[in-house]
């Protein structure tokens, strides 16, 4: 596939966060997986952990074992449940998914309305808030897509008899999503503008938006509701100064940044982060960070009862930690 161009774009950084100094990161289990990227972690009801790998495998981890327990043949990325028991997958490839070992119904297929479906949450009803990334980038363009800062990417919501509303448009690579518990609200990870955004969807102020936390100190990723009732955030990397002057750039400096050898682009820190937030107000409850020798690239995060799990899109493993 040939690679895309940049187009041009007028981009001004909001003023860099500060990254926590030291680390604060409790002790780090991590178990290998036969596979790499494991972008997104979930936990059902016996403790085990899925999560999905760049061959279309999802695997199920648990007391050593890893066992393949569906294959999308695409490349899934958001987990979660659907009420039925079914799993939700956010299909890179195909498009929104629901599985059942082999049987795979495409929920909203993958295509012009729908480029990079990457991260999602389920209301009681069924029904689904799931993001779309890019309208220009395919899933391996990312990178491009941050560059051009173009702001094609959506939050959509796909209702129990199928309808599909768009919620936001302009969103700078939409990513992961959570709900309220009360489901009061959805909130959207806005990875190039370092933000999260919430869009109402009850009371007074139904259908409107606002920013839930702004000017975060690191690329947010996916989004969870933890049994402890608070917003998880993966933070995938810290914000790199180079990256946000890169977007000052003219449009053609960015595209020859794109062009020159992987090797020699802007790499993520080998970093370990996750926080937590209160969904009503965006006040930082927890916040873990440091630096583990066998992980880092933080892209999914699942509080289970006091057990924190992490996925990454960069290694072949899942971590845990315990909250302290």
């Amino acid at each position: 596939m040939a690679r895309p161009n940049i187009e041009p774009v007028v981009w001004r950084a909001p003023r860099a966060g500060r990254p926590p100094r030291g680390s604060n990161l409790p002790p780090l289990t991590v178990r290998p997986i036969d596979g790499k990227g494991a972008e997104d972690v979930l936990v059902d009801t016996e403790g085990r952990v899925l999560t999905g790998v760049e061959d279309g495998r999802i695997l199920r981890v648990a007391d050593g074992r890893v066992d393949v327990v569906a294959d999308t043949g695409g490349r899934p990325l958001g987990l979660e449940w659907y009420p039925d028991g079914r799993l939700l997958v956010c299909d890179a490839d195909r498009g929104l998914l629901l599985v059942a070992g082999s049987d795979i119904e495409v929920l909203v297929p993958a295509g012009p309305d729908l480029r990079v479906c990457n991260n999602a949450a389920v209301a009681a009803d069924g029904t689904v808030y799931f993001t779309n990334s890019s309208d220009r980038f395919d899933l391996e363009f990312w990178k491009a897509d941050l560059l051009e800062h173009s702001k094609t990417g959506r939050l959509l919501r796909r209702d129990p008899d199928g309808t599909l509303h768009t919620l936001l448009r302009g969103v700078q690579f939409a990513n992961g999503v959570a709900l309220a518990p009360d489901e009061s609200s959805v909130v959207v990870a806005e990875t190039g503008e370092y933000c999260l955004r919430r869009v109402w969807l009850t009371g007074d102020r139904q259908g409107q938006s606002d920013l839930l936390t702004d000017n975060l100190p690191a690329f947010p990723d996916n989004l969870s509701t933890g049994s402890d009732g608070l917003l998880w955030i993966a933070m995938a990397s810290p914000r790199d100064p180079l990256v946000d002057l890169l977007l000052r750039t003219p449009p053609l400096l960015r595209k020859a940044i794109w062009r020159v050898p992987e090797r020699l682009q802007p790499k993520e820190k080998r970093v370990v982060w996750a926080r937590a937030v209160d969904f009503a107000t965006g006040a930082v409850v927890h916040d873990f960070h440091g630096t583990a020798p066998d992980f880092h690239m933080v892209t999914g995060v699942r509080e289970h009862h006091g057990l924190v799990h992490l996925g990454s899109l960069e290694e072949r493993a899942v971590a845990a930690f315990d909250l302290p």
